[in-house]
C-alpha cells in the first residue's frame, strides 16, 4: 500500500504510537467485524441453527490478515458500508476451505448488526486501555496529593492570587476528575451491547434462518441475543438499536468528559510551568520539548498534547450525539456519520490518557517557588482572615473597607499588608498576632483534611 494512504498520526501526535491507536486502526476494526461474524455463527451453532463444523470453519477463516483491507475500503463506496464486501470476502475465504460452511456465513444477519457489534468490540478493547491509564494516573496524583498535603501555594481565581491553598488539594482535585472519568467509562463499558436486529429491527431474518416453530421459535430471539452476547463478551441488547443510538451517544459523552477531565490537569500544568510562575515542571526526556528555533526552551509538550485532545473530543463527540436523530428503522447517513468520529474520540481520549500517565508520574513540584510566589502579594492573600477577626469589633462593612484600603496601599507602595496595618491607630492587634494573621502559609483552611478525605476514596 502506498504510504500516501496511511494515516500515521502525523497531524495527531497525542495518539501517535500509543496502544489505543493500534486498538482502533482499520485492521483492528476489520478484525472486530470478523469477530462479530464468527461469534454469530458460534451462537447460532449453540442453538442448533448452524452446524458446529461450519461455525468452526467460519471462526478459523475470520482473520483480518487474510483479507485485502484496501480493496474492502474502496468497495465500500459502492454499498456505503464495509460489511457487504467483508461478508463476500469472508464467504469466499470459507468456501476455499469448506464449501458447505460458506453457506452459513452471515446467516440471517444484516450489515448494521455486524458493524455495530464490531464497533462495540473495538470500543471495549480501547476502553480497557483508557481505563487502565486513568487508574494509573489517579494513583500518581494520589501520591502527589499525599506528599504535598500541606505544601502552601497561592490559590488563583480569574488568573490572580486569591487566598492560599495547598498543592496537595490541587492534585487531589485533578485525581477526583480522573476518577470521575474512570467511573463513567466503567459504566459505559459494562453496558456496551451486541447488535441484532436484522433488516429492519424485527430479527425476521434470524427467525427465517431457523427451522424452529411454535414456542421454540418465539423464544429463539432472546436465546440468540444471549448466546451472541456470551460469545462476544458484550452485554445483551434490550431492543434492536439500529436507529436507537443510546450506546454510541453514551460512549461519546463519557469520552468527552474524560478528555475534559484530563484537560483540566493539562491546562493547570501549563499555567504553573510558565517561566514567571515555575511552580511545577514536566518530566524531562532526551529531545522532549525542544524548540526548532530557541535552544533554551523546553516546552510543556505533555500538557500540550493532552490539552489538544481535550479541545477536540467534545465537538467531535457532539457529532455522535446528533446522530441520535436517525430516521425510520435505519438511517441513510446518520449511522454512517458515526464511524470516523467514534474512532477519533476513542483514539484522542486514549492518547490523552496515555500521555497523562507520563505527566502525572513525572511531574516535578517546586515548593520553594510556590512560597516565593505566595509572598509576591505581600500577605494580601490573608486579608479575608483579618476581616473575619476585625468584624466583631468594627462591623463587617467597616472591617472590609479597612482591608480594602490597606490592601490597595500595600499594592501601591510595595509594603506588606502587615506593615500597612501596623500603622493603623487603634487596630487592637498586637504585632505578633498581626504577623500571624498576615502569614499566608497558615491560612490554608481545611485543605489538609479535604485532601485526607479525598484520598480515602478509591473510586
Amino acid at each position: 500500500m502506498s504510504t500516501t494512504l496511511i494515516d500515521a498520526g502525523l497531524l495527531s501526535p497525542v495518539r501517535a504510537g500509543t496502544p489505543v491507536e493500534t486498538a482502533v486502526c482499520d485492521t483492528a476494526w476489520l478484525q472486530a467485524m470478523l469477530d462479530a461474524e464468527a461469534a454469530l455463527a458460534r451462537a447460532q451453532a449453540r442453538l442448533g441453527v448452524v452446524p458446529s463444523p461450519a461455525a468452526e470453519a467460519i471462526t478459523r477463516a475470520a482473520r483480518a490478515d487474510r483479507l485485502d483491507l484496501r480493496a474492502l475500503a474502496v468497495a465500500a463506496r459502492e454499498t456505503a458500508n464495509p460489511v457487504v464486501g467483508l461478508v463476500a470476502a469472508l464467504r469466499e475465504s470459507v468456501r476455499e476451505r469448506d464449501p458447505e460452511a460458506a453457506e452459513y456465513v452471515h446467516r440471517g444477519s444484516t450489515s448494521q448488526d455486524v458493524f455495530d457489534t464490531g464497533a462495540m468490540l473495538v470500543a471495549r478493547r480501547a476502553l480497557g486501555l483508557i481505563r487502565a491509564d486513568l487508574r494509573t494516573t489517579a494513583d500518581a496524583l494520589a501520591r502527589l496529593a499525599a506528599e504535598h498535603r500541606d505544601t502552601p501555594m497561592a490559590g488563583r481565581t480569574l488568573a490572580l492570587h486569591a487566598v492560599p491553598t495547598t498543592f496537595g488539594l490541587k492534585a487531589a482535585g485533578w485525581r477526583r476528575l480522573v476518577l470521575d472519568a474512570a467511573q463513567r467509562l466503567d459504566a459505559v463499558d459494562a453496558a456496551l451491547p451486541v447488535s441484532l436486529g436484522g433488516a429492519a429491527g424485527t430479527l425476521a431474518g434470524y427467525l427465517a434462518a431457523t427451522p424452529l416453530t411454535g414456542a421454540a421459535a418465539a423464544a429463539y430471539p432472546d436465546r440468540l441475543v444471549a448466546a451472541f452476547a456470551e460469545e462476544t463478551g458484550l452485554a445483551p441488547q434490550t431492543l434492536p438499536w439500529h436507529a436507537l443510538r443510546t450506546p454510541v451517544a453514551d460512549l461519546a459523552s463519557a469520552l468527552a468528559f474524560t478528555a475534559g477531565a484530563l484537560g483540566k490537569l493539562a491546562v493547570d500544568v501549563q499555567s504553573l510551568v510558565r517561566t514567571e510562575v515555575g511552580e511545577v515542571a514536566e518530566p524531562t526526556a532526551p529531545g522532549r520539548g525542544r524548540s526548532s528555533a530557541m535552544p533554551h526552551k523546553r516546552n510543556p509538550v505533555l500538557a500540550t498534547l493532552v490539552r489538544s485532545a481535550a479541545i477536540q473530543v467534545p465537538p467531535i463527540a457532539s457529532v455522535l450525539t446528533q446522530c441520535l436523530v436517525s430516521e425510520d428503522e435505519r438511517s441513510a447517513g446518520a449511522w454512517h456519520a458515526e464511524w470516523q468520529p467514534l474512532r477519533e474520540c476513542l483514539r484522542l481520549a486514549g492518547g490523552a490518557a496515555h500521555t497523562a500517565v507520563q505527566l502525572a508520574e513525572g511531574l516535578r513540584v517546586r515548593p520553594e517557588r510556590m512560597r516565593e510566589n505566595l509572598a509576591l502579594t505581600g500577605s494580601r492573600t490573608s486579608a479575608e482572615r483579618i476581616v473575619s477577626v476585625l468584624a466583631p469589633r468594627r462591623g463587617v462593612e467597616a472591617a472590609r473597607k479597612l482591608l480594602d484600603d490597606a490592601s490597595r496601599e500595600a499594592e501601591e507602595t510595595g509594603r506588606t499588608l502587615a506593615q500597612v496595618l501596623g500603622d493603623v491607630p487603634g487596630l487592637g492587634l498586637e504585632a505578633a498576632e498581626l504577623a500571624t494573621l498576615c502569614d499566608p502559609v497558615g491560612y490554608t483552611g481545611a485543605a489538609g483534611p479535604l485532601v485526607d478525605r479525598a484520598l480515602r476514596t478509591s473510586s
